[in-house]
């Protein structure tokens, strides 16, 4: 009886915490809600509605592994509670996992077969997973030698036949034809018919292009620049201040800047970028500043704020920005447009490096894809692919400081010789040196343990002074995480994480932050800054599918 009475006091005491969280959760305040949801699963963990909530909350900090983690605990305590399926496959399809997302909303269905929202979300699941793998299954890789940004004529003459060959054409209709028949084998007879309808829509498409030429690819009428185009201009193929000036005065007044001289940013900001090696070495002079800024993530009218404070990107002035520029935020084109073009004007006034979100898969999900094929075409998608395998993985400043946009490994004894060596050109692998690089996170305690995300690890303060002594380094500067005040100092000065999309995602409320090193002494001088405002276009506004699951 006394067990009794403790576990009814601690179940009440929990279910005093769990309001405390919900308020914290309703505030944003997500990192003090799972603090909250921790303490009321301490004192009740057979509460599933403790695990799915705490599950919600990770998930606003992008913390899917976490998410997944808790969601399947809640099923576990509770395998009649619907939340903890609905959080599952919620955090399945964060990390792209759509067939494993499937079944959790099919176990939905089956739980709530009336219910008009999970059979709308089941239906738009069936949809997107169906559009993914035929997607997959007709895409053609690139050959190294004749990549699409280098292949594309300013000046083609006339229409004709695609460059697509022959076998590659084949190739897709059988691709095609075994998407459709692996459907009517699996799935239902609904789900069935509709990749047949996509299908055959997506073969009419793929003819028209292959024998009639493609309206929507860069081709003559879309690179010629009409005469009624007033925007920024490059003339010739030098990219000047003015026209960098110009084109983000455009884009701040939410005007376009022209397909020819997208692809011309494009073609020169590949070039340069292939030419530098994985891990690039920065030497500052003495009395000489470098900013390091953090994840931008679309936030155009930030990054304006950013110049603004700390004045353009010039030789005087460089900067070095740590990958995530595109995704969740909806003005990504402008963000990359505008840091390729001073790249290509200047490459010693800016350098960037890749973050995990520079990959395709992050941005079929959160939302640049969508981007680029609303503004341009779908050709660009590829373009910019292209371009991001290129971008380099770290950098070292002044042999002191290493920068990168996630973190380290999951071993020992790694050397910048062994990053110098990583072959980078392709899209993030799902694990090793290079995913490692761009996915890890610090922890509070020692020793290494799994990736609150699901992919790479978290490293402890222990590892974080190993790989800076093993590489004569003071200091590692990483992105990667949302952090209140823009910026958080950790592993006893070792490390710090830099964000500079303050309030992310139109939500957080946090603060961005950028960091200048000068030389000789390169102490860290951390700058904190306050958003501003935007045009009434909300983040993830061409997120299409995952947007539906948020």
């Amino acid at each position: 009886m006394p067990n009794m009475d403790i576990n009814k006091s601690n179940a009440m005491h929990a279910e005093e915490i769990k309001c405390l969280a919900n308020q914290a959760f309703a505030a944003h305040k997500y990192v003090q809600a799972i603090d909250l949801y921790t303490q009321a699963i301490e004192l009740n963990n057979q509460n599933a509605i403790y695990w799915a909530n705490r599950a919600f909350a990770h998930m606003k900090l992008e913390e899917y592994g976490s998410a997944l983690e808790d969601a399947s605990k809640a099923i576990e305590v509770n395998s009649r509670y619907f939340k903890g399926y609905y959080r599952r496959g919620a955090a399945y399809l964060a990390m792209g996992k759509f067939k494993e997302a499937l079944k959790d909303f099919q176990q939905l269905k089956k739980m709530c077969p009336k219910d008009p929202d999970t059979i709308k979300k089941l239906k738009e699941c069936e949809k997107a997973i169906v559009k993914l793998n035929f997607e997959e299954a007709i895409a053609a890789p690139v050959p190294q030698t004749d990549s699409s940004v280098n292949s594309i004529d300013f000046h083609p003459v006339g229409k004709g036949s695609s460059s697509t060959s022959l076998p590659t054409q084949m190739a897709i209709v059988a691709a095609a034809v075994a998407t459709t028949a692996v459907a009517i084998s699996t799935l239902s007879a609904k789900v069935a018919t509709l990749v047949a309808a996509i299908a055959v829509v997506v073969l009419i498409i793929m003819g028209t292009r292959w024998w009639g030429g493609s309206e929507g690819g860069i081709n003559a009428k879309t690179l010629d620049v009409e005469p009624q185009y007033s925007g920024a201009r490059i003339e010739g193929d030098i990219i000047t201040l003015g026209f960098v000036k110009k084109m983000m005065d455009d884009f701040k007044n939410q005007k376009s800047l022209h397909k020819r001289y997208v692809f011309q940013i494009l073609q020169q900001a590949k070039k340069i970028f292939k030419a530098l090696p994985s891990l690039v070495d920065i030497t500052i002079p003495e009395g000489k500043r470098l900013t390091v800024c953090g994840d931008v993530h679309g936030q155009f009218y930030d990054l304006l704020n950013i110049f603004e404070l700390n004045g353009l990107p010039s030789e005087d002035n460089p900067y070095l920005f740590n990958g995530d520029f595109v995704d969740r935020g909806s003005f990504s084109l402008e963000v990359i447009l505008t840091l390729f073009a001073v790249k290509c004007m200047s490459p010693s006034a800016i350098h960037l490096s890749r973050g995990n979100h520079e990959s395709k898969s992050m941005n079929k999900m959160y939302g640049f894809e969508g981007e680029v094929k609303t503004k341009l075409n779908e050709t660009f998608v590829e373009l910019f692919s292209e371009v991001f395998c290129c971008l380099p993985l770290a950098y070292v400043l002044n042999k002191k400081v290493f920068v990168v946009h996630g973190g380290l490994f999951s071993d020992d004894g790694v050397k910048l010789s062994d990053i110098r060596a990583i072959n980078r050109f392709r899209e993030p692998p799902e694990e090793g040196l290079m995913s490692e690089l761009l996915w890890s996170d610090p922890q509070p305690y020692l020793g290494r343990g799994p990736s609150k995300r699901g992919v790479g690890l978290s490293f402890g303060e222990d590892v974080t002074k190993r790989f800076l002594q093993d590489n004569n380094l003071d200091l590692l500067v990483r992105s990667h995480e949302v952090k209140d005040e823009g910026y958080e100092i950790e592993h006893d000065g070792k490390l710090i994480t830099v964000f500079s999309a303050p309030n992310y995602c139109d939500q957080m409320g946090n603060k961005g932050a950028f960091i200048r090193f000068e030389a000789p002494d390169m102490k860290p001088n951390i700058v904190t800054f306050s958003a501003v405002p935007h045009p009434d276009v909300k983040p993830m506004a061409y997120a299409n599918f995952f947007q539906f699951f948020q």
